[in-house]
């Protein structure tokens, strides 16, 4: 696992032991930032079961202004500030040790959201929802959801809108939109 691209490019990062936390794919990874490239430099981003932090250290070295990252795992927290540590990311990072659910619910907002629960749970659509019921994201937001090919996203309603789904093997990534 590594830092793809930015100020970190190249900077290796510590992987989980077990299966408790799964990594995303460097190619999954790469094309959810070409979904994205246009729109991190200088946001704020929430990287939402953050697992080891590797999505928002990417973007925090493509130029996103702060990072965000949740996870209720302690095991999670503890990877995810090594992983900002080995990348020299530390400064435009907050890292908290919470459900991802309830946090959903603390007035915030990003202009960036990255949502990648477990595939085997109902996560993902309640987290979805939860995000337009507190209308987490800036005018003009995007968010990114990385989930099993399988998932159907809930429907949404203005001023959100489902912009795209695309497949990468049995991964699907969804970018949704905040007019």
């Amino acid at each position: 696992m590594r830092v793809v691209s930015g100020s970190a490019r190249g900077r290796k990062l510590r992987e989980p032991v077990g299966l408790d936390i799964r990594p995303t794919s460097d190619m999954v990874k790469e094309a959810m930032f070409d979904i994205v490239q246009f729109d991190i430099e200088g946001r704020r981003v929430l990287d939402l079961f953050a697992g080891t932090g590797q999505i928002g250290i990417e973007a925090l070295s493509r130029g996103a202004e702060s990072v965000v990252f949740v996870d209720i795992n302690t095991t999670a927290v503890k990877l995810i500030r090594e992983n900002l540590k080995l990348s020299g990311l530390t400064g435009a990072a907050s890292v908290y040790n919470r459900d991802a659910l309830r946090f959903l619910e603390k007035d915030e907002k990003f202009n960036l959201i990255f949502l990648d629960p477990p595939y085997d749970s109902v996560l993902a659509g309640r987290a979805i929802e939860k995000i337009i019921k507190f209308d987490k994201l800036d005018t003009n937001g995007i968010m990114i959801c990385e989930a099993n090919v399988d998932f159907t996203a809930p429907e949404v309603s203005p001023p959100y809108c489902l912009h795209k789904e695309y497949r990468y093997g049995s991964v699907k990534i969804i970018r949704f939109d905040r007019m």
